[in-house]
């Protein structure tokens, strides 16, 4: 079925059909959705193009208001969110574009259908590359084409090899989408409108396709109508302010532009020294003029500030085993159990284990009455096929992956409060246990499965065990439970040219009985509970649709048995030559390892009225949260805890592909600990990286990059700054503080920051409070800068009385952000607090800023936190983790470069030798902080020089060189 709009046909997508927009059905949408949503943005946003063209050809009555960055907390807009933001018929709000035109399109179809699974396929990968691939590129390149007028972005080249990429698929489609025009053909032509309008020179022949796509989508009243409605008469330059917002960068009239210009060359005189002024970052006298915030929000912070300087609070030490108490906040928190059979990859740790200990950590610094659980999932197909690959017995394989796993989680810091596993008694026990409650309650049916069965083998190939060709994206290695490529849920039956896992053959369709969890019985009290939870807990939006999805769709009964061996026992006769489903027996393995913690596990586990359960997972194991595990939880019916809130990741990729450890692309969790980058690091910037809303990357220039700025060149030079003004010029004992009305407002600026990385972790959007704590610290770097303490210390005697005021509340503020980066960098806040000599007593995230270090107070010697990576290094760690193809290239490349190299290094790794080099330069430059004995410091440049040889050397560089440099350096000495 299709609707056609100004002679355009419009494929379903995801059965759902396009609206038409007449007046009648205008009507029957308004009373279908109750009332009419809003979206929230600024004037000429870029994202509106998609946004408004998917609003106008599904004909939905949406209301646009119009408002500036500044006041979104008036209409309940998280303040640091971009812009555009949806508020749905229900009141949730939908801060990604796709995610709003796919959210429109859907809504309220008047005919369902099932969509083309292949098409649906191909929309997917066309959003996840927009979004990942080309978006990044092309807002870069427009921030400084458009908004700052730059004649050469520096991005041409990326842009038309991207194009190139697109323009292909369309040499044999009309629409990205395949035959019909689709949302992908939505979201493109938002991306890449403003850009072949204001671009000449990417009219080139490689883009031809797109320029016919495009100009034929611009001859459709739809999309000419949108273009009117953004865009105006004024082409591109209608979204210069837009772009400059979201940048960062400040939006100024020429007059204020040249002022501000003169203002900075007055100032030049008046610098502080590199040695006053460590780390410092000449971008922050650009900084704009802080905000002013109202008398009310500023008498609260000085009051909070005033008390709070009488009555310091000292964290709350939890008693072990950590219990549920009466009247308490008792907070359980769970991520999903990693598969024990292989070696967790970066995104499975920031989809699950590592998500769940900073939001653990977080409610730990609440004060709330924590426990964190989790452990590796041990049964099932998985760990039966693996152990064939290793000719390792299944135990053998769990016991060895057990410790994989608790090592590198260990690595990367972060802290259960039990880490177990699911082959163990207990398991047995309460699985069979459940099993049981719900035989008794009519909950179970028995019925016949077609299954796969290997002749060869002379076994029946369960999940796992069979591998063919995907019957929806027709990707040739799917699994027989689910496909890696599409991500859609798979019967074995229904794979393409199938084949055993074991012995290659092709296997017979035989039958098997098996049991059934009766879902279609559980369906209305699943309802009844996913209305409560989803409105009174936090769910994310994937969540909340892919639960939605699955219920609407009508739940059918779902087999929880499976022939296989390595399992937990199905203990009704007839079935004892069986074992559960992985996916039935897996949930309960939280019940399970809470039981190896503590005896007591029924009070955390069958106790909802007391507490509140929250659950981390990637998207893909949401049905089997929401849908499978709570109606199995309903039918036992043994009051047991069920989930209140749930965050679920999208996917995490890798640079352009996926992680795939037999390829040998990616970062895997022991590959990170060898890159001699500390665990902080990398724990930073996968929860900066996130994936909360839509798929995202993982890139090594960006890891660089944000490394260098975010952390170095902001919250490490604001860090250290305080702390060296105060160690320099006040002998390192914190000031007195006499606060001017510039500091009260700062203190609420600061005070209004913190409520919102407090909201935010609240609902769990971790990467949202990590960047809140990332503008606080350059808030502080711009109070520093606008106060210019290494002037005022060297004035009169109430300059130098202004100087400590500055200086006590930035050190004050320092403190205030090792607490808060606790959750993301526990050992950075560790560092801090030494520097600042305190304990971790003083962690507690209160509702205000307030002075915890108080005058008199004596700090340690302040050092950098951080160390700079030379971008150089990307390159060099994507070949070394980018697969076969990269490493094969790096070889050829080095082996062009023989003739200039030694022999005896040319094997020598140059990661391995640029950690080497970076660990020998620390060392040397705390010796010569420490002032050590010349001979001594003189031993360790040597051996820092030799390292250096060495790594010219694997690079294919003259070593000679660093002699000569070392010379001239020299003789100008």
């Amino acid at each position: 079925m299709f609707w056609i709009f100004s002679g355009v046909k419009f494929s379903a997508f995801r059965r759902s059909t396009f609206l038409t927009s007449t007046p009648v059905y205008r009507k029957f949408i308004s009373s279908k959705i109750g009332s009419i949503m809003k979206l929230y943005s600024d004037q000429g946003n870029p994202m509106l193009l998609r946004i408004l063209a998917a609003k106008n050809l599904a004909g939905i009555p949406l209301t646009v208001q119009y408002i500036n960055y500044e006041e979104r907390n008036k209409f309940r807009l998280p303040g640091h969110s971009k812009l555009p933001v949806l508020e749905t018929e229900n009141g949730n709000l939908l801060n990604s574009a796709n995610s709003i035109c796919r959210y429109l399109l859907e809504l309220n179809a008047n005919s369902k259908e099932n969509a083309d699974p292949e098409t649906e396929a191909v929309i997917d990968q066309w959003l996840e590359w927009e979004s990942t691939s080309l978006q990044p590129v092309l807002f870069s390149h427009l921030v400084l084409s458009v908004g700052l007028g730059k004649k050469d972005s520096g991005h041409i080249e990326d842009l038309t090899n991207l194009l190139s990429h697109a323009d292909g698929a369309l040499s044999s489609n009309k629409f990205f989408s395949g035959d019909q025009l689709g949302l992908a053909d939505v979201v493109l032509w938002g991306s890449l409108h403003p850009l072949l309008l204001a671009e000449s020179s990417l009219s080139v022949p490689q883009i031809s396709n797109i320029a016919r796509w495009h100009s034929y989508l611009m001859t459709q009243d739809v999309f000419s109508k949108t273009n009117s409605e953004v865009m105006g008469n004024k082409g591109v330059i209608a979204f210069k302010g837009s772009l400059l917002a979201m940048s960062g960068h400040e939006v100024q009239s020429s007059s204020k532009s040249q002022e501000t210009t003169k203002a900075k060359q007055s100032l030049k005189g008046s610098q502080p020294s590199q040695k006053e002024n460590r780390n410092d970052d000449p971008s922050l006298e650009e900084a704009s003029q802080p905000k002013v915030c109202s008398k009310e929000e500023i008498d609260e912070a000085v009051k909070s500030w005033n008390n709070g300087s009488k009555k310091r609070p000292k964290a709350r030490r939890l008693a072990k085993p950590v219990l549920p108490l009466e009247g308490e906040k008792n907070i359980l928190i769970t991520s999903a159990l990693p598969y024990v059979n292989n070696v967790p990859h970066l995104g499975n740790i920031i989809g699950c284990v590592l998500s769940a200990d900073a939001f653990a950590r977080y409610c730990r610094l609440r004060q709330y009455n924590t426990l964190y659980i989790c452990g590796t999932d041990e049964y099932g197909t998985a760990t039966e096929t693996k152990a064939l690959e290793e000719g390792l017995t299944p135990q053998q394989i769990c016991d060895k992956y057990f410790k994989i796993h608790k090592e590198v989680y260990e690595w990367f810091k972060i802290k259960f409060d039990f880490f177990g596993r699911t082959t163990t008694q207990e398991q047995t026990d309460i699985a069979q246990d459940i099993f049981w409650r719900l035989h008794k309650r009519d909950h179970l049916v028995e019925d016949t499965l077609e299954q796969l069965q290997c002749e060869e083998c002379k076994r029946f190939l369960a999940d796992r065990f069979v591998e063919g060709t995907c019957p929806f994206c027709n990707y040739e290695d799917a699994r027989g439970d689910q496909c890696d490529s599409c991500g859609k849920l798979i019967n074995a039956i229904e794979l393409k040219k199938p084949r055993c896992k074991v012995c290659g053959g092709a296997p017979k369709v035989r039958s098997s009985k098996h049991l059934f969890l009766n879902l279609a019985k559980l369906e209305p009290s699943l309802k009844s509970w996913v209305e409560e939870s989803s409105s009174e807990g936090t769910w994310t939006s994937n969540a909340r649709h892919i639960t939605r999805g699955w219920i609407q769709d009508g739940l059918r009964p779902r087999c929880i048995t499976r022939d296989l061996k390595w399992g937990t026992p199905v203990p009704l006769e007839g079935y004892t030559d069986k074992v559960f489903y992985v996916w039935f027996d897996a949930p309960i393995g939280y019940f399970s390892i809470t039981a190896n913690y503590t005896k007591e596990w029924e009070k955390w586990w069958k106790n909802p009225q007391q507490v509140t359960l929250h659950q981390f997972m990637a998207k893909d194991n949401v049905p089997f949260h929401t849908v499978v595990f709570p109606c199995t939880e309903i039918g036992a019916d043994d009051n047991y805890t069920l989930l209140n809130s749930i965050s679920a990741t999208e996917y995490l990729n890798y640079e352009d592909d996926k992680f795939s450890k037999s390829r040998g692309v990616g970062v895997f969790g022991n590959d990170a600990a060898d890159t001699g980058i500390p665990a902080d690091i990398w724990r930073f910037y996968l929860l900066y990286m996130r994936p909360e809303n839509q798929d995202s990357a993982f890139s090594w220039n960006d890891f660089v990059a944000r490394n260098n700025n975010e952390l170095l060149n902001n919250f490490g030079n604001f860090v250290n700054r305080a702390l060296m003004f105060v160690s320099n010029n006040f002998g390192g004992v914190v000031p007195k503080m006499d606060l001017t009305e510039d500091d009260k407002n700062f203190i609420a600026l600061i005070n209004k920051e913190l409520k919102s990385y407090i909201d935010d972790n609240e609902k769990m959007r971790l990467r949202e409070g990590l960047k809140v704590v990332l503008n606080m610290s350059k808030l502080g770097n711009q109070f520093i800068q606008s106060n210019k303490p290494w002037v005022l210390v060297k004035g009169s005697d109430s300059d130098r009385s202004r100087a400590g005021t500055v200086l006590g509340v930035a050190t004050n503020l320092a403190w205030l952000l090792s607490v808060l980066i606790h959750p993301y960098m526990p050992g950075i806040c560790e560092e801090i607090q030494r520097q600042l000599q305190i304990t971790d007593e003083g962690n507690v995230v209160l509702d205000n800023f307030i002075p915890y270090l108080q005058p008199g107070h004596k700090i340690g010697k302040p050092q950098p936190l951080f160390q700079k990576i030379d971008p150089s290094m990307a390159e060099q760690f994507r070949a070394k983790y980018g697969g076969n193809k990269q490493k094969q290239q790096a070889a050829s490349d080095k082996s062009k470069n023989h003739n200039t190299s030694d022999g005896s290094n040319a094997g020598k790794n140059v990661a391995s030798l640029q950690a080497e080099v970076t660990k020998q330069g620390d060392k040397v430059r705390k010796l010569k902080t420490d002032k050590a004995e010349k001979a001594t410091v003189d031993a360790e440049v040597a051996i820092l020089l030799e390292l250096k040889k060495k790594l010219a050397i694997a690079e294919g560089k003259d070593p000679n060189a660093l002699e000569n440099k070392g010379k001239k350096k020299g003789k100008r000495a």
